[in-house]
């Protein structure tokens, strides 16, 4: 996966908790239908690994994000699981060295200039702003992009149906994460008709 290319065409990330394997492939289907692309599995379910295995084998053509990477031993589970990519909340040596050695597209956390300089330091250009809102948000994303003009983020945390369109306005802003149209209360009343109606607005470029 080319991060360059494939962040931009996402537009928007659905963050997943996988409880289930069969609610979690379900609702992957459902926001296909809704025109989606990529999903993010977070790894924090004994469920995860398992899901983003039958999420790949029923959808081959969805990009599936490992998210909650927190260790090299994460990312060695989540490439045998056949994750196409790994998103973690932090950035640290170990996981850009793990990633880098397992040749997988690595999008990690920040919230501050330290942090994005060590990621430019091993070659990375994407990153994801986290928690987005409660670390400055729009503002912070402003002020990032003087002194690192070719970076560009996904903003993930706080995030919202009613606020997400004001996150990709910003021109270092390529994609967003979220769970709004990926809710617990939707996924366990299996209200896949209108996770797909909340997929196709988040990827709508109107109002």
């Amino acid at each position: 996966m080319n991060l360059a290319e494939h962040l931009p065409a996402a537009r928007v990330l659905p963050v997943i908790t996988a409880v289930e394997v069969e609610s979690t492939v379900e609702l992957v289907r459902a926001l296909q239908r809704g025109g989606m692309r990529s999903v993010e599995i977070t790894l924090r379910t004994e469920q995860a690994l398992s899901s983003i295995s039958a999420v790949k084998k029923d959808q081959p053509d969805m990009a599936v994000f490992a998210g909650t990477v927190l260790s090299g031993a994460d990312v060695q589970h989540a490439v045998a699981a056949g994750a196409d990519a790994c998103i973690s909340p932090g950035i640290s040596v170990e996981l850009l060295t793990s990633t880098a050695y397992a040749k997988v597209p690595f999008l990690p956390g920040v919230a501050s200039a330290s942090e994005v300089m060590l990621g430019l330091e091993h070659g990375l250009q994407f990153f994801k702003l986290f928690p987005a809102v409660a670390v400055g948000g729009i503002a912070l994303l402003k002020s990032l992009a003087g002194p690192f003009p070719d970076v560009r983020f996904c903003p993930t945390g706080g995030l919202n149906r009613d606020n997400f369109r004001d996150f990709l306005a910003l021109p270092n802003v390529v994609c967003c994460g979220g769970s709004w149209m990926v809710s617990e209360t939707l996924v366990n009343n299996g209200n896949w008709q209108e996770i797909e109606a909340l997929a196709a607005e988040a990827l709508s470029t109107g109002n």
